[in-house]
């Protein structure tokens, strides 16, 4: 599904994407699998719903010194390095507390697709997914960060 994904958003603009009838069409002529194609599309589906629905997922909007809590399941899936870089991102200015929530909401969306626990190089592509479907402008060096190919087993080098 994660391929579909980014094959999506290096082939079409947030507004530009086909329906979702011919971009299955598009994407089996691809040659990507029926099921992850399915996935992938339902993933899109919700996400397009979350960023049509144009609605406060708060009562209260968050201050900006305000820390986000976690609950079970969301800390059960997403590990440590996925909720650092969240909030990294959001200290950072890329993202606000609305862009936030979708996120972790479409983190959660991929259960029983994969795998239980979202690792940090899928959890990039959720977040650059709803970033660009929200069309927020990306700095180059996030923009970097979110496309690093981060082998786990592959110690860094040191200068």
């Amino acid at each position: 599904m994660f391929d579909i994904l980014v094959y999506v958003f290096e082939n079409y603009l947030p507004n530009a994407c086909p329906e979702p009838g011919a971009l299955a069409r598009k994407l089996s002529s691809v040659g990507f699998d029926e099921q992850e194609i399915s996935d992938a599309l339902e993933w899109l589906a919700g996400l397009d719903a979350q960023a049509d629905a144009d609605i406060q997922p708060f009562l209260r909007t968050p201050r900006p010194d305000s820390q986000r809590l976690y609950d079970e399941v969301e800390l059960a899936r997403l590990p440590a390095e996925c909720r650092g870089f969240l909030t990294a991102l959001e200290q950072a200015g890329a993202i606000d507390t609305v862009t936030r929530e979708m996120i972790v909401e479409r983190a959660m969306a991929v259960e029983g697709r994969e795998e239980a626990i979202v690792p940090l190089a899928k959890f990039k592509v959720i977040v650059l997914m709803v970033m660009w479907r929200r069309q927020l402008s990306l700095d180059h060096l996030i923009f970097e960060n979110l496309l690093e190919d981060e082998d786990e087993d592959e110690q860094p080098i040191m200068h």
